[in-house]
């Protein structure tokens, strides 16, 4: 088993850390040889604030992931999400110079480093700049341009833009840990691989990843990603309104929550209850399960509303743009009882949990199976297959390949730019994937 055959996904969560170590089998499906969870602390709403307490919590879930495959951690993946996220949409077009040529991955390249160039607001930088589809000399809806003869070529782009500080600080702490970084992915998108099937993405559907500080979303439609959000709500603050709401601890709020918690008041008996102990000394408390459901419906609503919105800004309502498959929820959220039936009364739109197993190996555990790891399964499949687009590239035929990654982040320096764009006959040619993870590389070791 050669290492380079391995991928190692790390999902730093608000909630908890997880370091996952997957690879390919014999059908194309993924094994999971080794997984590792710890405490996330210094992280909130997805953004990290205690750099220290981050580190060890990633050193934590890396050795639990090392100790249970046997394996030695050298680089990750890295999954980014938090309030700071926008996502806009853009077209451009470049002129070729030479129409008789047929398009390649170069031309393609060129087209989203343009789109790279935009200017953003002051500390935000280009995280992901993902085509939806591309207009040849006038001619729409075409999905590959690759091999079409053109002057002009034009795309649609979905961009999708963080603030540099967090993710500065995001690669600082993998770094600390003694890891390397080999990409940054947007964390809806990775559950989005996880959890949704092809012909979902086709449909349309809204994948909705509930998360414990935020809740990602994520919009196809035609096979092709239509929008992204991230909202700044979670599970933790269901829990924080259980520990106001009944006067009790965090650790009590959190058990109650998973144990008896449930979307839907209706279903909850007046004479229900379940007492907790006192803190020392004091009289054990008595909450009513009715009482504990109308405190999570509350805000587990909000969240729902606040979803539905984005959707509605995307333009489900519109009978072109209409979402078939409806939604999907996954994370750590999508485990609370009735969520579905809630999420389907709110919004009228079909539902489902999502659990990642649509590309896992048929003989994975029920443990990680679980809408808990969507996010960590997503970004090892991301790897992977990152890394078969690479090994394709250097099998060497003399077919030239596209690869515009989901998963790679670039930053520019102008230096860079005149690099890529002129052209070396001696060096092999190398794909966008590979040119994207160096410059992101540089950039990181520029942050120090």
């Amino acid at each position: 088993m050669e290492h380079n055959e391995i991928a190692v996904g790390l999902d730093i969560g608000t909630t908890k850390i997880v370091a996952m170590i997957g690879r390919k089998n014999e059908y194309g499906k993924m094994e999971i040889i080794g997984i590792g969870k710890s405490k996330s602390l210094g992280v909130h709403r997805g953004v990290v604030n205690n750099i220290t307490q981050t580190i060890q919590s990633i050193q934590q879930a890396i050795q639990e992931a090392e100790a249970d495959s046997g394996l030695k951690i050298e680089e990750v993946v890295v999954g980014i999400a938090g309030q700071h996220i926008r996502s806009l949409q853009h077209s451009d077009y470049i002129t070729r110079p030479n129409p008789d040529e047929v398009i390649d991955s170069d031309d393609i390249y060129t087209l989203c480093n343009q789109v790279h160039k935009l200017v953003m607001l002051p500390g935000e930088e280009i995280i992901h700049v993902l085509p939806q589809e591309f207009k040849v000399d006038g001619q729409a809806e075409i999905k590959e341009p690759i091999g079409m003869y053109g002057g002009r070529l034009e795309a649609n782009f979905h961009v999708v833009v963080g603030q540099v500080s967090s993710i500065r600080n995001i690669g600082r702490c993998v770094k600390s840990a003694g890891l390397e970084l080999s990409a940054v992915t947007l964390e809806p998108l990775a559950s989005a691989n996880a959890v949704l099937s092809q012909e979902e993405k086709e449909a349309g559907v809204a994948l909705i990843d509930i998360g414990g500080g935020t809740t990602d979303l994520a919009i196809f439609k035609d096979g092709i990603i239509r929008h992204t959000a991230v909202i700044p709500f979670g599970g933790n603050v269901i829990t924080e309104d259980i520990k106001e709401g009944c006067s009790i601890i965090e650790k009590q709020a959190e058990l109650l929550k998973i144990k008896f918690g449930s979307a839907w008041p209706g279903e909850n008996k007046d004479n229900e209850i379940v007492s907790i102990p006192g803190l020392r000394g004091r009289e054990p408390k008595e909450i009513t399960l009715k009482n504990l459901s109308k405190i999570i419906h509350a805000r587990v609503v909000e969240i729902i509303e606040q979803v539905y919105l984005e959707i509605k800004n995307y333009g489900h309502e519109e009978q072109k743009k209409k979402l078939i498959a409806g939604m999907v929820i996954t994370g750590g959220g999508a485990q609370l009882k009735h969520l579905k039936q809630l999420a389907e009364y709110i919004t009228g739109m079909d539902t489902r949990i999502g659990y990642p197993n649509e590309h896992l190996a048929g003989d994975s555990d029920t443990e990680t199976t679980s809408p808990l790891y969507a996010t960590a399964v997503g970004l090892v499949l991301n790897s992977l297959e990152q890394q078969g687009a690479k090994f394709q590239n250097k099998a060497g035929t003399e077919e030239k390949e596209v690869i515009v990654e989901e998963g790679t982040h670039s930053f520019h320096t102008e230096e860079e730019e005149q690099e890529t764009t002129s052209p070396s006959s001696k060096t092999p040619k190398k794909s966008v994937f590979d040119k994207w993870a160096e410059k992101f590389k540089d950039f990181l070791d520029n942050a120090e």
